[in-house]
């Protein structure tokens, strides 16, 4: 056979770039951002990257929703079918874009002193000289940007992937900057790099498993393509125990990035030790991304599977709103207490993706998509909450609870914009997480799992006690732990100094205001939203 021949055999792939504009755009950026690290001089590389990321994300939402609104009837997909447009990758993909907005906010907000959360030199060793000389040089670490578009465009690749080699790329350029911007707090630097290094370690781990599911998926069915797995599956490949123990493997590559348990170790430390505007991105971001592709992998294969796979979710969901809550019940840092609540969220949302219906699919759809928000919102606060020592000098984050009491007297905006956050986590009515909850339980409930329903409501209840805690903190304890009491040397100083919300550009204190509004709203005016994602379920299941 000549060579003509084989390349006429071959089978051209046509790429469809405007399926694929959102994508595009945010990496587009990101290589764009790095051009501009790299010949850009010091001085003015910020005044380049701060607009160049928020406009490819802004970009990127805006043709995700412009699709959405008039989306892409393809039934290969783009990219021969490796690119999955649909509907629900649209929405999915607006929801990240607006995350990363917010997210992006509050990373690029700095205090009015000019500091950052991130080191002045990430590579320079912790306590060196060196780091000494770079934090009075002034310098700032940009590069911070491009690593945030490049985990962005891997995010809105994975909701989108049709089949599991880009399923597997769009997971680790996703998940490789995340390893990095882990690691580089301005301060606690050594918690910082030990963070990074779990996620690294750990990530490592979970991709090997999701790798070695592939290969047997693939021994088994002889497909990579999600559809085509499918239909082999439905022609009786679903029989085979290869096939079955290559999904539950590619599921624990997936289950470790929402924090699922038991693959849940690396959420407390990465969330306590990554620098906050960090924390908040990727506790959004990255849980919005991996679901949408769970979402996807279980309901293109549910029709034949999920007898199969109904017991794994099962007791995943259960184990996981059962650590989330009872660990989380005995925390004393905040950002180590959101980890666990996030676990707990976790558990709650795989009640509904667990039901393989369509009421449990629009629920987890809307509950991505207020949770996202209401998380970049609340480390927000987080972010802004700083340590006061007794000579009224500011310093690193105070994460401490008990260096949040009486912060409600002494930052009330802030302390009340986080108790409106943590209601909603808590599921009290008239905040989006109340709905979220009633429709992710109800779904539970209407499926036939009274087991996960009436577990995820005990949960959802203790949960509300650390929440609570952390509300009689900032208002009724001790008032001696006011500012001005501090100052006179007559209060007992908890370790670290006291905690009080720093002055900012304001970018931080835009992003949780948006965060406030669209948690209240979809808290009191749920009903068209909640129509949107059921229509949304509907159209992925049919």
């Amino acid at each position: 056979m000549s060579a003509g021949t084989v390349l006429a055999a071959t089978p051209v792939i046509q790429i469809e770039w405007g399926s694929l504009l959102p994508v595009a755009v945010v990496l587009g950026g990101a290589v764009i951002s790095v051009l501009v690290e790299a010949f850009t001089p010091p001085r003015a590389r910020r005044a380049v990257q701060v607009p160049l990321a928020f406009a490819a994300v802004a970009v990127a939402g805006l043709a995700a929703l412009d699709m959405a609104m008039a989306p892409v009837e393809s039934s290969d997909g783009a990219a021969g079918g490796a690119v999955t447009v649909d509907p629900m990758t649209m929405y999915l993909q607006l929801a990240i874009a607006v995350s990363a907005l917010l997210g992006l906010l509050v990373i690029a907000d700095r205090t009015v002193q000019g500091e950052d959360a991130f080191a002045p030199q990430a590579s320079a060793a912790p306590g060196s000289e060196y780091e000494e000389q770079t934090r009075k040089a002034g310098l700032t670490q940009t590069d911070v940007f491009p690593l945030v578009l490049f985990a962005t465009g891997g995010m809105m690749l994975l909701i989108a992937a049709g089949d599991l080699i880009t399923l597997f790329v769009a997971l680790e350029v996703l998940s490789l900057p995340l390893y990095l911007l882990a690691g580089m707090a301005r301060h606690r630097r050594l918690l910082s790099q030990e963070a990074s290094l779990k996620y690294f370690l750990l990530g490592a781990l979970a991709s090997a498993f999701f790798l070695f599911g592939a290969a047997w998926v693939y021994g088994a069915t002889g497909a990579l393509k999600l559809v085509e797995i499918g239909a082999a599956i439905a022609d009786g490949a679903g029989l085979d125990p290869v096939l079955l123990v290559g999904v539950v493997l590619i599921l624990v590559g997936l289950l470790f990035k929402v924090g699922a348990a038991p693959f849940h170790s690396w959420t407390p430390d990465v969330y306590q030790g990554a620098p906050t505007p960090i924390t908040g991105f990727m506790a959004a971001c990255t849980k919005i991304a991996a679901f949408g592709a769970l979402l996807r992998l279980l309901y293109t294969l549910a029709p034949s599977l999920n007898w199969d796979l109904t017991p794994v979710l099962w007791t995943v969901s259960i184990l996981t709103m059962l650590v989330g809550t009872v660990i989380g019940l005995v925390q004393r840092d905040v950002k180590r207490l959101m980890a666990y609540s996030a676990i707990a969220h976790t558990g709650f949302i795989l009640t509904g993706v667990a039901s393989f219906t369509q009421d449990g699919l629009s629920g987890a759809l809307f509950y991505l998509f207020t949770y996202g928000i209401a998380t970049v919102g609340a480390f927000g606060v987080i972010a802004l909450v700083r340590e006061v020592d007794p000579e009224g000098h500011m310093r690193g984050e105070a994460t401490g609870l008990d260096q949040w009491r009486g912060l409600g007297r002494r930052s009330p905006l802030a302390a009340g914009a986080f108790t409106v956050f943590l209601l909603s986590f808590a599921g009290i009515p008239l905040t989006a997480g109340f709905v979220a909850k009633f429709a992710v339980f109800g779904a539970a409930f209407g499926a036939g799992g009274v087991a996960l329903g009436v577990v995820g409501l005990a949960c959802s209840a203790a949960a509300a006690f650390f929440y609570a805690r952390v509300i009689v903190a900032m208002f009724f304890e001790d008032a001696s732990f006011g500012l001005g009491a501090l100052l006179e040397g007559g209060a007992a100083v908890p370790k670290g100094g006291l905690g009080i919300a720093v002055r900012t550009l304001g970018l931080t204190q835009i992003a949780v205001a948006v965060a406030l509004v669209f948690t209240l709203m979809f808290g009191v005016l749920p009903g068209w939203f909640l129509g949107f994602t059921d229509e949304l379920s509907f159209l992925l299941l049919s």
